[in-house]
C-alpha cells in the first residue's frame, strides 16, 4: 500500500518572470507531474527555469476527467503541482474540481502562497482594501451582466474583477448604466509587464483613455470599481433627512432629483444613498 503523495497549488508569474518563489521552483522540480492548462504555454516557463518535470494538460473542458486520474496517481503516492497560465490556480482558472476530489479522498494539499492580478492590482489602485468582493469574469451575456453588476448597486466594498480585451469597454459601459457614472473606477492593464498601466476616473474618464489609443483596448485586465458611501459623509444631515422624507412619498428617482437640485448635490450620488434606506 502507498502513501499518498500530495497535490500542490503552485502560483506562476502574471508577467514578470522573476516573480515567482524560491519554494515553487522547488516543488516544481522536485514533484513527479505537473497539472497545466496549456502544456505548451508553461513549457516556455519552465524552460526559462530549467525545470524538466513532465507536464500534464487540466484545462476547463477536461478537468472532471483528469481530476480522477491525477487523484487515483496522488494515492499512488505521486507528488503532484497543479499550476495555471499565470497567476494562483482555481481563481478564474481551472483546479476546483481536482482539489475538491482531493480533499474528499483524503489527499493533502498544500497551497504556495504568490502571484494573483486581483490582489496586485488592488494593493496599488488606491481604492479601499478593507473590504472587497472578487468577482472574476461577468457574464458574456449582456442581461446577465447586467443582472450581476445590479448585485453589486448597494455594495460598499470595492469590486474586482477581470474583463477581457474584446469586453473591456462594453463592461465599462455597462458600470456607468447600472451603478451610475459617479463611481471611481480603477483599470489595472498589463500587471507587471513593460507596458503596466493604472488608469483612474469615473466610467467616463476611462471610457475615453480607451478611445484614445487602440492598444489601450489590448492586453490583461483588472477592472475595480469602488463602493458605496453608506452614511452619506459627504452630504449634508438636512439633505439626508428631505431624501428620507420624499422618499416615504415619491418614487427614490424623483426623491434623489428633487434633494439634488434643492441642495445643490448630485443626484445619482444621492440615489445611491437612498438605496441604503430601509
Amino acid at each position: 500500500m502507498h502513501d499518498n503523495g500530495t497535490l500542490y497549488i503552485v502560483p506562476t508569474p502574471i508577467g514578470n518572470m522573476q516573480d515567482i518563489t524560491h519554494r515553487a521552483i522547488s516543488i516544481l522540480n522536485t514533484v513527479d507531474l505537473i497539472a497545466c492548462e496549456d502544456t505548451r504555454h508553461s513549457q516556455r516557463l519552465l524552460q526559462h527555469y530549467q525545470i524538466t518535470t513532465p507536464l500534464t494538460s487540466l484545462h476547463e473542458h477536461n478537468e472532471d476527467k483528469r481530476a480522477a486520474f491525477l487523484a487515483d496517481k496522488l494515492k499512488q503516492g505521486d507528488n503532484i503541482a497543479l499550476i495555471s497560465d499565470a497567476g494562483t490556480p482555481l481563481i478564474s482558472d481551472p483546479g476546483y474540481t481536482l482539489v475538491n476530489t482531493c480533499r474528499a479522498q483524503g489527499v493533502t494539499v498544500t497551497a504556495l502562497p504568490g502571484p494573483c492580478a486581483a490582489i496586485t492590482a488592488l494593493s496599488a489602485s488606491g481604492l479601499a482594501t478593507d473590504r472587497f468582493t472578487f468577482e472574476g469574469f461577468l457574464p458574456v451575456k449582456q442581461q446577465a451582466k447586467t443582472e450581476k453588476l445590479s448585485q453589486l448597486t448597494n455594495e460598499s466594498s470595492t469590486s474586482v474583477f477581470y474583463e477581457a480585451p474584446r469586453r473591456v469597454k462594453d463592461t465599462l459601459l455597462m458600470i456607468k448604466e447600472v451603478l451610475g457614472s459617479e463611481r471611481q473606477i480603477v483599470l489595472a492593464k498589463e500587471l507587471s509587464k513593460a507596458f503596466e498601466n493604472y488608469v483612474s476616473g469615473n466610467a467616463d474618464t476611462i471610457l475615453e483613455w480607451l478611445d484614445s489609443d487602440p492598444a489601450h483596448q489590448k492586453g490583461e485586465f483588472v477592472l475595480l470599481v469602488s463602493g458605496i458611501k453608506k452614511g452619506g459623509s459627504d452630504i449634508p444631515e438636512e439633505a439626508i433627512n428631505l431624501l428620507k422624507q420624499l422618499k416615504n412619498e415619491l418614487p427614490l428617482k424623483k426623491a434623489a432629483a428633487i434633494t439634488a437640485n434643492h441642495y445643490d448635490l448630485k443626484k445619482n450620488e444621492l440615489y445611491q444613498l437612498g438605496l441604503t434606506f430601509d
